[in-house]
């Protein structure tokens, strides 16, 4: 295990802001996260585990250990009639994992095709896009318990997974490292194109001739149009939850905004941030090098070399403007540093 000091973060999150870590150190086995977390409390220090960097904004220098995992490994754990349960070691990038499962015909991530970050994040952040998300597939989960050393098993529910949202975002914050994920992967695909952009990339082609894999096609190039290449333009997706409220508080925004965007969700309503950002005028604004993009209001971008704590400035503005046109607080999805 290598411990390199004063490192600049800017190739370790996909906003592309400088940071100087105190410590880094680059993991691939739990043997050497299990030292690295020593060192930390050794050394009476901070720690922090980052995977693919991409749901991070470091606003200022961090003055501890910064641990990235880079565990890595796929295998299919076992079967029943309708499934396959396939496990992946926390430092395999999501793509990637997705793009392996759907060539090795274990069906159901095809929805969640190109969402940047690693398989370990997965579970905390419960990401999902068009519909799916990883609680539709999680079966089980392994986490390093930092404070005995300990392997543990967490079931799904376990996990507690709600709207981008876990247990290890909540009580077992900073308690635990996930270290492998199992998914319950279908046999047979089960297409999911209740999504209007995705269903309508399908309107000319037969049902009996839509596949997994073309699904993750589509899913691909709507969100290349739509989101920034971070490996081009610095930004962590979106920036912003979607607001869940009540059918109250949803009859009270119609009364004032007829044409406001939001989907039921779990007998509630999920109200779309972006529209909310898009109405005070957020975006396609630029100022210097930081800016909102002109394609998604929800996606805040480093145009060259704005600093962390420029960018966190305006998601505070758009934070302020948004409560005041709307009475709602956004919250962020992308975890500040």
């Amino acid at each position: 295990m290598l411990i390199q000091e004063n490192i600049n973060l800017k190739n370790f999150n996909t906003f592309h802001v400088s940071a100087y870590a105190r410590y880094f150190s680059d993991i691939t086995k739990v043997d050497d996260l299990l030292k690295a977390l020593d060192f930390s409390q050794q050394q009476n220090i901070p720690f922090m585990i980052i995977g693919q960097g991409s749901n991070l904004l470091f606003k200022e220098d961090y003055a501890g250990l910064i641990i990235e995992l880079n565990i890595k490994g796929i295998e299919r754990v076992a079967e029943d009639d309708s499934h396959y349960f396939v496990k992946a070691q926390c430092g395999e990038n999501w793509h990637d994992f997705v793009q392996h499962c759907l060539q090795a015909g274990y069906y159901g991530l095809e929805n969640l095709s190109l969402i940047p970050g690693s398989v370990g994040a997965a579970p905390v952040q419960n990401i999902g896009a068009y519909a799916v998300e990883v609680a539709d597939f999680l079966h089980e989960l392994e986490a390093l318990e930092i404070s005995s050393g300990k392997l543990i098993q967490f079931t799904k529910e376990d996990c507690q997974l709600a709207y981008r949202h876990s247990i290890f975002k909540a009580e077992f914050k900073d308690r635990f490292v996930i270290t492998d994920v199992t998914f319950k992967l279908l046999k047979q695909a089960q297409l999911n194109l209740t999504y209007p952009a995705l269903r309508d990339a399908f309107v000319d082609i037969k049902a009996e001739n839509i596949t997994p894999l073309l699904v993750s096609e589509a899913v691909c190039k709507i969100r290349r149009s739509k989101l920034p290449d971070p490996g081009v333009l610095g930004n962590a997706g979106s920036f912003f939850r979607n607001p869940i409220i009540s059918a109250a508080e949803l009859k009270r925004l119609q009364n004032e905004n007829p044409k406001i965007v939001a989907y039921p969700y779990e007998e509630q309503y999920k109200l779309a941030a972006a529209w909310l950002i898009d109405q005070a005028g957020w975006k396609g604004y630029r100022e210097g090098d930081i800016g909102v993009h002109k394609e998604h209001a929800l996606v805040l971008v480093n145009y060259a070399e704005a600093s962390g704590a420029e960018l966190y400035d305006l998601s505070v503005r758009i934070q302020q403007s948004v409560l005041k046109m709307f009475g709602i607080e956004l919250q962020p999805e992308v975890r500040i540093i």
